[in-house]
Parts: C-alpha cells; sequence; structure tokens
C-alpha cells in the first residue's frame, strides 16, 4: 500500500440551511501527511465540514482544493477519499474479507490485484487471521479495525474518520487511540478527524481546529492549544481551567500584577496597559498544594469545599476569600495531606502558569 500524502485547502467555506448558517468562512490548510482533528461541542460545524470535504454536502459558499485543483463541484465518487464512520457501516452478511473489497470491486479491480490488496489492508490493521469471520464475530474495536481496512485498501488521497471511536468504552477507545496513531504513521496518509473528544484529539493530532457555532476559533499544535489557548472557549473548552478576571495594577517588560479583588496575581510575559481588564486562564494541574512557610509567586488561601479521588490525582475545590472557588488537581501518590471538608489549604503557581485570554463568552 504506497505511502502518498496529499494537501487539502479550505477556503472560506460557509454552508447555510435557510436563515441558519452551520459553517461560518472557514478557512485552514491541511498539509501532506498531517493528522488534523476538527474538534468543538455538538453544532460546532465539524462534521458539516467534514462531509463538505467528502462531497457530500455543497457549500454556500467557499472552495475546497486538493493539491492546489477545485474539487468543490466534483461528486463524492470522483474525489478518492476514503470514508471511516462512527457505526462502522459494515455489511454484516459478507466475511471481513468481503467488506474490505467491496471498493476494489465497484471500481472493477480483477481477482487477483483484489485479494492482494485485501490481505496487506488487513495485516495492516492487525485482523488478517479474521479474514473469514462475519462483522457480528467480531469486537466493536475489530470492527473498527476493519473499517480502516476498507477505507484505505483503495489507496485513497485522504482518510476522513468522522468520530470513529466514540461507540467504544474507555479503555478499548484508549486503546485505538495509539492503533490509529501508530496506522497513520505506518500509512503517511493526510488524515482528517472529527471528534468532540478532547482527550482524543490531543493524542491523536498533528493540529487541531476548534470550532465553535460554525466558527473557526483557533487552530494549532494540540500543545500549542492547550499551553497557549487564546479565547476563554478554548481554554475552557480543551481540558479545564480556572478563570481569573481583574485591572492591571502594574506593568513592565517581564509582564504584569493583576488585580483581582483583594489579590495581586503576578504574570510573566508581555506587559499591558495599566488598568486594563484581563482575564487569565490558570491550568488545575499547574496549582500546587504548599505546606505552611513555604511560598510560590503566586499564593492564596481557602477552605477545602469537596475532593474527588481520582486514581492518579486527587480533584480539589477550594473556596478562597479573593478569587472564589478554585480548582486544582494534585498527584495522589503520597499525598502530603488528607482531604477533609473545611481542611485549610494554601495553594501556589509560578507566575508563567497562567495565561490572559480574551473573554469570548456569551
Amino acid at each position: 500500500m504506497s505511502a502518498a500524502g496529499h494537501a487539502l485547502a479550505i477556503r472560506g467555506l460557509t454552508k447555510r440551511y435557510g436563515d441558519f448558517t452551520a459553517v461560518d468562512d472557514v478557512s485552514l490548510e491541511v498539509g501532506q501527511g498531517e493528522f488534523l482533528t476538527l474538534l468543538g461541542p455538538s453544532g460546532s460545524g465539524k462534521t458539516t465540514i467534514l462531509m463538505a470535504v467528502a462531497g457530500f454536502v455543497a457549500p454556500s459558499a467557499g472552495s475546497i482544493l486538493l493539491d492546489g485543483r477545485d474539487i468543490t463541484p466534483l461528486p463524492p465518487e470522483k474525489r478518492n477519499f476514503g470514508m471511516v464512520f462512527q457505526g462502522y457501516a459494515l455489511f454484516p452478511h459478507m466475511s471481513v474479507a468481503d467488506n474490505v473489497a467491496f471498493p476494489l470491486r465497484v471500481r472493477g479491480l480483477g481477482r487477483a490485484d483484489r485479494d492482494a490488496k485485501v490481505r496487506a489492508a488487513l495485516d495492516l490493521v492487525q485482523l488478517g487471521q479474521f479474514a473469514g469471520r462475519l462483522p457480528r464475530q467480531l469486537s466493536g474495536g475489530q470492527q473498527q479495525r476493519v473499517a480502516l481496512a476498507r477505507a484505505l485498501v483503495f489507496d485513497p488521497s485522504l482518510l476522513l474518520l468522522d468520530e470513529p471511536l466514540s461507540a467504544l468504552d474507555k479503555k478499548l477507545r484508549a486503546e485505538l487511540q495509539e492503533e490509529l496513531k501508530a496506522l497513520h504513521r505506518r500509512v503517511g496518509r493526510t488524515f482528517i478527524n472529527v471528534t468532540h473528544d478532547q482527550d482524543e484529539a490531543l493524542s491523536l493530532s498533528d493540529r487541531i481546529a476548534i470550532l465553535n457555532h460554525g466558527k473557526l476559533i483557533q487552530s494549532g499544535a494540540p500543545g500549542e492549544l492547550y499551553e497557549r489557548p487564546r479565547t476563554r472557549f478554548v481554554a475552557d473548552f480543551l481540558g479545564k481551567s480556572n478563570f481569573i478576571e481583574g485591572s492591571v495594577a502594574s506593568s513592565d517588560a517581564g509582564g504584569f500584577v493583576l488585580a483581582a479583588g483583594p489579590e495581586r496575581i503576578a504574570v510573566r510575559g508581555q506587559g499591558a496597559p495599566e488598568g486594563t481588564r484581563r482575564l487569565l486562564s490558570l491550568r488545575p494541574e499547574k496549582i500546587v498544594l504548599l505546606g505552611e512557610g513555604a511560598g510560590a509567586d503566586n499564593v492564596v488561601e481557602g477552605r477545602l469545599l469537596a475532593w474527588s479521588y481520582l486514581g492518579a490525582d486527587f480533584a480539589l475545590r477550594v473556596a478562597t476569600p479573593g478569587l472564589g472557588e478554585i480548582r486544582a488537581v494534585l498527584p495522589a501518590w503520597q499525598a502530603a495531606f488528607a482531604p477533609a471538608e473545611g481542611l485549610p489549604i494554601r495553594l501556589g503557581w509560578s507566575a508563567d502558569a497562567a495565561v490572559p485570554v480574551e473573554d469570548d463568552a456569551p
């Protein structure tokens, strides 16, 4: 199976259904061999974009280019894209081998070539020994791997994945994520994935495009989006975050101090004009529990409202007089405290832990 990644460009894509705009002027570049994930809540437009790329939805405006060639007018069967759906869409009366061979039969490929490609595709997803079985004789994860083999067997220009792992349980989903990532590396093709699962997007993707209400909010590498979200929505949707709002009390080239009620929060980075309002995003896992006398760039005191034991971590909710409720995630292994409601808590974080974000809350 040849490795041939193709580049895709989405230019000003808009899709309207009457007065409702499902996708609003979205532009994206997908590089050769890249794994791009379209991430967003229900109704954000991510599936509509994928269906427009596949050719199943006609855009109201904009264009889609493959390697610089405009494919917007082409029907789905002329685009040579592989598609994997959430529900597998396997033929229940056909064997695994016949399911994978189906796209090749449609294309009129001869029996010998067809059999060779089917064997190669099943070996690629480690299911060669199951060629003679029916879909109902396979687990959900195995059925999804058959669907992947069928989507790859005809050497597609792009592989499109519409929430392919959402029907699986948590443990199996994590295993399939690893397999899908390894498969992407082996075949070297361009993958476009749709999901609402933040962990899946972070673990699989070379790049993530975050959408909301049909608009592209921010795109970038997973680490970039997680560590440097541009807006409140991105910080809140991709992971969890505390938000601290206040006005700039002082500023210099190395950062600023935010006055948030009675607290003064040191923020390292670019300075800001004094008196301007700023909103900070602070990830719960960047907060530490401070013992008596220990210090940090920022220290707040409060009392423990509630906690959850998550195995590897404690998730804490701490009521503070100046900042309201703060959520923190601390390692549970050899934790230096026993959580109890009302327990006095000292929290600290470094000046580069919190980042300014735009307030795009409705």
